[in-house]
C-alpha cells in the first residue's frame, strides 16, 4: 500500500513540473510532498477502499492522493509566519523557510487544486461516483466544518475544543473513511464515526506530543500550543486526562469498523496506528 500511494503521488507531482512551469514553485511542490511522513490519511483511504472491494483502484487512488495533497497544502500555510511561524518540517526546512513566503502561498495553492484536478481526471470514467468524491472533498476542505474552519478557531476569543479537533484534524480523516468507501461505490455513512474517531485521537496525540517530545523527535518545532496559546487536549484536561482520553477514542474507533468483507484487515490497520500514537513516552508521563 505504500509503495501504492508514493507512486500515485509522483505521478501527480509529474503535471506541475514540465518544462514549462516555473522551476522554483515545481521544486517547492516536490518539497511538500516528499519525503513525505507516515501517509496515514491515504493509507486510510485505501484501506477503506479495499474493505468494501476497491473495484476501481484508479478513483481509490487518486481519492486517496488527493487527501493527502489537502493535507500536505495545509501543512505549508500552517508553517508560514502568518501562523505557526515554523522553520523544520518532517526533520527538514520549511516550504517558506527553504524557497520565500510567497512560493509557500502558492505552493499550498497548487497543491489544492492538484488535488482537485487529480480527482477530477480518475473520475471522468466513473461519473457516477466524481460528483461525491468532488463534495466530500471539497466540503472536508473548507467551511463551515473543514481544515480551513479549524484554523479559523484559532482566531476566535472562545473555542469548543470538541468542534476545533472535529474541523482542524477530524475533517481529512472523515474524508479518507468516506471518500475510500464512495470510490469503491459503498454508502459513506457508516464510515464517518471510524473517521471522526481517528482524526480526534491523531490531535489529541498531536497535543500530548507538542507538551512531551523534543524537536529532534517530532521533526518540527514543539511548545506551539502553549506559545501560540492555541486550544489543546492537554491544558483542557492535563496530560493524565489527556492520555486518558486517548486511549478511549481509539477502543471506541476499533468498535466503529462498520461490518465488511476486509473488516480483519481494517482492523489490524486501526490497532497498529493506535498503537504508534501511543508511544511509551505518554505512559511514563503519567507514570
Amino acid at each position: 500500500m505504500p509503495q501504492r500511494i508514493e507512486k500515485a503521488l509522483a505521478e501527480a507531482l509529474a503535471r506541475p513540473s514540465g518544462a514549462s512551469a516555473p522551476p522554483k514553485l515545481a521544486a517547492a511542490l516536490q518539497h511538500a510532498i516528499f519525503p513525505g511522513g507516515a501517509r496515514v490519511r491515504p493509507q486510510l483511504s485505501l484501506a477503506v477502499a479495499e474493505a468494501c472491494g476497491d473495484d476501481r483502484p484508479a478513483l481509490s487512488d487518486a481519492a486517496a492522493i488527493s487527501i493527502e495533497l489537502i493535507h500536505c497544502a495545509s501543512l505549508v500555510h500552517d508553517d508560514m509566519a502568518c501562523f505557526d511561524d515554523a522553520d523544520l518540517r518532517r526533520g527538514q526546512p520549511t516550504v517558506h523557510t527553504r524557497f520565500s513566503e510567497p512560493i509557500a502561498l502558492l505552493t499550498g495553492d497548487a497543491l489544492i487544486t492538484l488535488a482537485f484536478e487529480v480527482l477530477a481526471e480518475a473520475g471522468a470514467a466513473s461519473p457516477e461516483r466524481l460528483a461525491p468524491l468532488i463534495l466530500a472533498l471539497a466540503r472536508h476542505t473548507g467551511m463551515p466544518h473543514g481544515i480551513c474552519a479549524g484554523q479559523g478557531w484559532e482566531s476566535e476569543p472562545t473555542v469548543d475544543l470538541s468542534l476545533y479537533h472535529r474541523a482542524k484534524t477530524g475533517a481529512l480523516f472523515v474524508a479518507a473513511t468516506t471518500m475510500g468507501a464512495q470510490a469503491a461505490g459503498a454508502d459513506p455513512a457508516p464510515w464517518v464515526e471510524l473517521g471522526a474517531r481517528i482524526g480526534e485521537a491523531f490531535q489529541v496525540a498531536d497535543d500530548l506530543r507538542d507538551a512531551l517530545l523534543s524537536e529532534e523527535e517530532l521533526g518540527k518545532p514543539v511548545g506551539q500550543d502553549a506559545i501560540h496559546d492555541r486550544p489543546n487536549a492537554v491544558s483542557e484536561l492535563g496530560l493524565r486526562g489527556a492520555v486518558q482520553k486517548l486511549h478511549d477514542i481509539l477502543s471506541g474507533a476499533i468498535a466503529s469498523i462498520p461490518s465488511c468483507p476486509g473488516e480483519a484487515r481494517l482492523c489490524e490497520i486501526v490497532s497498529a496506528q493506535a498503537k504508534r500514537l501511543t508511544p511509551v513516552e505518554f505512559a511514563r508521563a503519567v507514570a
